[in-house]
């Protein structure tokens, strides 16, 4: 069981196609339209993060994604299968570590590929293989409670990734982190990435994480969540901390809080001049 995906092998799976899509919550009465008209793609072993107002439907389509929810119109398809329930192939991370607390780390790990009835050798060494590449070498035997914020989502992101899944569901996976650890967690999730190209979406509210991690960008408006704007990045890879000092970077924050604050006619991005003012 090789969980080191190659870049050529990664790549080729993991297409997402988001057609038209509506998605309605709530029953009778209480019914309400939680996204409406979505519409766009994301290639085999992309990164796009998800962004908008909290309330406006990006976990939504990540439950939509994800199988747990029924889209109301359009089409939702991964390599072309309409996704009409969980899959296996899925991997998704949440806010809150889902680890179970008897269970030592390795063995929560390898949960996945016991269910697969993949055979203890080959799963424990599966499981310590993909904690070293999330920086856990050494921590295998710990419990969850014995585990800083961090290094659970990394444990989380590792029991994920050892299933090999096509596509990677991320929602707000740092948002309960301090400030720190946040930053320090999305340089390890792009390290994994990079190592493991999965298709990825990731749910966010925070527009310097969107612009740090992204291929893209996907800013949604308030509910009902639709598509303000798909902002393609130009940041070379590997992303470094200082590119959120970067004059585009800055340019980019401003633009996206300008469609964020007026969603339905923000202002062309502005020029910066070397100072990072904008210029008259």
């Amino acid at each position: 069981m090789n969980v080191r995906v190659t870049d050529t092998a990664a790549r080729s799976v993991g297409r997402i196609h988001v057609a038209h899509i509506s998605i309605s919550l709530g029953s009778g009465a209480n019914a309400f339209e939680a996204v409406s008209g979505l519409d766009f793609a994301v290639a085999p072993g992309e990164l796009v993060c998800v962004l908008g107002p909290s309330g406006c439907g990006k976990s939504t389509l990540l439950g939509a994604l994800a199988g747990h929810l029924t889209i109301a119109s359009g089409r939702l398809t991964i390599d072309d299968q309409p996704v009409a329930g969980p899959r296996p192939d899925l991997g998704m991370v949440f806010q809150q570590h889902t680890l179970f607390p008897w269970k030592r780390v390795r063995y929560n790990v390898a949960f996945g590929p016991k269910m697969r009835g993949i055979c203890k050798a080959e799963r424990l060494r599966a499981a310590d293989e993909i904690l070293d590449l999330v920086g856990l070498a050494g921590f295998e035997t710990f419990y969850p409670s014995q585990l800083s914020g961090g290094m659970l989502q990394r444990v989380e992101i590792a029991r994920v990734l050892i299933n090999q899944p096509r596509v990677l569901l991320m929602d707000e996976p740092f948002s309960a982190l301090d400030a720190q650890t946040r930053s320090m967690m999305q340089e390890v999730l792009l390290d994994i990435w990079t190592k493991i190209p999965t298709t990825t979406v990731f749910v966010t509210h925070d527009i310097d994480e969107a612009l740090f991690l992204a291929d893209r960008i996907i800013v949604m408006s308030a509910r009902p969540g639709r598509v303000l704007e798909d902002i393609r990045l130009q940041f070379g890879r590997p992303r470094l901390p200082e590119l959120v000092t970067e004059f585009e970077f800055v340019r980019l924050k401003r633009h996206v809080l300008n469609l964020l604050r007026r969603p339905d006619g923000a202002a062309p991005l502005a020029r910066l001049n070397p100072l990072g003012v904008e210029a008259k």
